[in-house]
């Protein structure tokens, strides 16, 4: 899984997850994705993101799935 291109940066957007610290986020890219965009109209709209970007947006998102948070202030 290569989650290289989706960085965090407080900075950029609010600290949100962006694709290679461009202003586009990881869920702004999720959303049209689940909306039923398709990947060629993503990359018209946004022609500096290259279709590896949509991968790693995906695998992000299936990473954060599998995260679990556990409760540090439980006895």
């Amino acid at each position: 899984m290569d989650i290289d291109r989706i960085t965090l940066d407080p900075a950029v957007m609010g600290g949100k997850p962006c694709i290679r610290g461009l202003r586009v986020t990881v869920g702004t890219v999720l959303g049209l994705m689940a909306e039923g965009v398709g990947r060629e109209r993503i990359l018209s709209a946004y022609p500096y993101l290259e279709p590896e970007d949509l991968d790693a947006v995906l695998a992000y998102a299936a990473w954060r799935l599998e995260e679990r948070e556990e409760d540090l202030t439980a006895a």
